[in-house]
């Protein structure tokens, strides 16, 4: 069995244009002096990395990952969570996710697909210079305007959908596997992707793709209500990133798991700091060691209420407490036989 790795942290929700948090040197002696062992880059911020310098030069990957060693860090994955969203934009979501992508290309989605795909090509030469085996993504959304069944779906939209989706993936996994990297897809409410269910049709629509894996989070099973526990059992194989994110979902009279338009305070299901919400994770990092998940254990910080730098001083003491250093031989060794089969014939016989 193997011991998971951590406590890492993602480092997405804490950059920002003041020390420490603009500068990968800066952020990195932060996260060092919280107890985090690793860190999980977002590609996208140039105020901590440069995507394409990182794709074209191995100089410059050996410079960020001594910058890394420097303060005791290790890199866990790059995030392309931005990128991948906009490699699949519904029309009905145009407006909303042209902030994410760069100027030229706003207002010209083809323009902007194109971006994201050479973005996603780029973080696969990227993590392959880094070393890394697993990069964390989004799928993107073609059929999230349809996920509930009213008015009714004309006949194979989802379908199509998902075959659409696919033909956009499928390009962008073959260059993953030239480089040796599995993506990790965040199974996540507003992508494709965002249940098993999603994920096998994606699956199946990619011929079975052996670069097409899974980020899990349970915070986004708690409020959809799935069994994060029994996923495990299921999918393990592909689970190749774990977020480490709490979450409630305490029911009301008033609202359900869509949140009723309401703010993250106000909702039925809220993200928590670790400790705060409901998942079990000591159930978590069980079903993990037993099924010999190798990766890195990685807070992603959300929560309605707390501090973000509160939530990430308590996070890496969670984490390492719930990390299970798995045993080397079984608990009744002591006991073994020498392996004498007994002969049953001759038992009961005088």
């Amino acid at each position: 069995m193997k011991t998971i790795k951590g406590p890492g942290i993602f480092l997405a929700q804490f950059a920002g244009d003041e020390a420490p948090f603009n500068s990968l040197d800066s952020i990195a002696a932060w996260a060092a002096s919280l107890g985090y062992k690793g860190v999980q880059v977002p590609s996208n911020d140039a105020r901590l990395f440069d995507l394409e310098k990182a794709a074209d030069s191995q100089d410059y990957c050996d410079e960020v990952l001594g910058v890394l060693a420097s303060h005791g860090l290790a890199l866990t994955e790059l995030s392309t969570h931005i990128q991948g969203q906009l490699v699949a934009v519904h029309p009905a979501y145009d407006a909303a996710f042209d902030a994410f992508a760069p100027e030229a290309v706003r207002g010209n989605p083809g323009a902007r697909q194109q971006w994201a795909v050479r973005q996603m090509h780029l973080a696969a030469k990227a993590s392959e210079r880094l070393g890394l085996t697993t990069q964390a993504s989004f799928s993107g959304a073609l059929a999230w305007p349809y996920f509930y069944a009213w008015p009714q779906r004309p006949a194979q939209l989802v379908d199509e959908a998902f075959a659409e989706l696919a033909r956009r993936w499928q390009p962008i996994l073959d260059r993953f596997d030239e480089c040796g990297v599995d993506i990790g897809f965040e199974l996540h409410p507003g992508e494709d992707l965002h249940d098993g269910v999603t994920f096998e049709r994606f699956l199946e629509a990619t011929g079975n793709h052996p670069r097409a894996n899974i980020l899990y989070d349970p915070s986004h099973m708690v409020l959809q209500q799935l069994d994060y526990l029994g996923f495990l059992d299921i999918y393990h194989d592909r689970v190749k990133c774990f977020h480490v994110k709490d979450a409630e979902f305490r029911p009301s009279p008033k609202a359900g798991v869509y949140g009723g338009y309401q703010g993250w305070v106000e909702r039925p299901g809220r993200f928590r700091s670790l400790g705060d919400g409901q998942v079990d994770f000591g159930a978590i990092f069980a079903k993990m060691a037993q099924y010999d998940f190798a990766g890195w254990a990685v807070l992603e910080w959300e929560c309605a209420l707390k501090h973000p730098q509160v939530g990430a001083a308590e996070g890496a003491p969670f984490i390492e407490k719930h990390i299970i250093r798995v045993t080397e031989h079984a608990f009744d060794d002591f006991a073994a036989s020498d392996g004498a089969i007994p002969d049953f014939s001759r038992m009961g016989m005088a």
